[in-house]
């Protein structure tokens, strides 16, 4: 394994939502089935470290920023800057709407099933959802300032498309609409079928790419990666939204650890992709470099441990008898000192050229 190829490509950015994703889900499915009995501003613990190093590296962007301005002229350093501010107001939004919906929670008390929220607690659940439907005009304005810029931004084209199912959540929660979840939940079974579309394409366009003898083999194993990848992530996360919708109708009665599974699974496959999804922003705390290499700069005894590589022959060989090691050793032995005397400088000499007479 080598280990510079494996951090040459990596997301930080991507890493932590993933990983405070999954263990957010975790601790909230067990505190849905009361397996735990904490409040919920603990449960809530992951999403605040997440939207806390959001904006402390605002912060401290913003102030590398002022007080140095020969550093804006490096690489995309207003581009880099002004998507800094996009993802602080987005994340700023989301911040607001957790800490609502953790008070309301905590208002509401020990209830196993979203059903019972109705019509309880301090607000109204409109009024908790209001900071989600105000991310979703920000968020389509940062798709297409993305779009302009060449930009990737995952976390803004969900907020813009689910706008409606936000509401549809927010009225059934106060009672206003008396439908089933599994209508409530239309605009994400609509959502899953165009995934599930994307997904088809993909298989399909790895299998012809296998069948085709032109293509390298590194680009096979690639469109074989990707699809396996979709479907890895897109199959699992429609088991769990069909799970939770017979679970809030009272259709099963499954605790919610086994309902969250298939989501665990999801964020499981989704955690690997960001040691290969390179696109980080450089100005997050003002490090204005990749991470990886920041990282190796703070730290220099990683840099000798980043620059072994792994080889599953060296333990083959081991493995071997001491006679047959010595025997292998010695072709190479002599290979390499042949190729280090012909490697080595000679001395150059003029070419004296003595005229004989005829």
């Amino acid at each position: 394994m080598n280990l510079k190829g494996l951090f040459q490509d990596f997301n930080p950015s991507k890493f932590l939502v993933y990983s405070c994703l999954l263990l957010f889900a975790f601790l909230f499915a067990l505190r849905l089935d009361g397996t735990i009995s904490c409040t919920y501003w603990l449960v809530f613990l992951p999403l605040w470290f997440w939207k806390g190093l959001v904006i402390s590296g605002a912060v401290v962007a913003g102030y590398v920023w002022w007080r140095h301005p020969e550093f804006r002229i490096e690489g995309e350093g207003y581009v880099d800057m002004k998507a800094i501010i996009i993802c602080l107001a987005l994340n700023s939004l989301l911040f607001i709407f957790e800490i609502l919906a953790c008070d309301q929670m905590n208002s509401v008390g020990n209830a196993l099933s979203m059903s019972s929220y109705r019509y309880q607690g301090r607000h109204l659940w409109l009024i908790v959802f209001m900071p989600l439907f105000l991310t979703s005009p920000v968020s389509i304005a940062a798709c297409v300032w993305g779009f302009k810029h060449d930009r990737g931004l995952e976390l803004e084209a969900m907020c813009s498309i689910n706008i409606l199912q936000f509401i549809f959540i927010a009225l059934k929660l106060d009672g206003f609409i008396k439908w089933s979840w599994s209508v409530v939940f239309i605009p994400i079974w609509i959502l899953m079928c165009l995934l599930c579309l994307i997904v088809l394409y993909y298989i399909v366009w790895s299998i012809l790419i296998l069948r085709a003898t032109e293509i390298m083999a590194e680009q096979r194993r690639a469109h074989l990666m990707a699809a396996f990848t979709a479907m890895a992530l897109v199959i699992p996360l429609l088991t769990f939204e069909i799970l939770l919708v017979n679970r809030l109708d009272e259709s099963n009665l499954y605790p919610f650890v086994a309902v969250f599974s298939p989501l665990y699974i999801s964020l499981l496959v989704l955690i690997p992709t960001s040691f290969g999804q390179r696109g980080g922003n450089h100005w997050w705390f003002g490090i204005r470099k990749d991470f990886c290499t920041f990282l190796l700069g703070v730290c220099p005894f990683l840099r000798e441990y980043g620059n072994i590589s792994y080889k599953l022959t060296e333990v083959e060989n081991s493995a071997r008898a001491p006679e047959e090691q010595e025997m292998e050793r010695e072709p190479y032995t002599s290979q390499s000192i042949r190729t280090f005397l012909d490697s080595t400088p000679k001395p150059v000499v003029p070419v004296v050229c003595i005229e004989t007479p005829d």
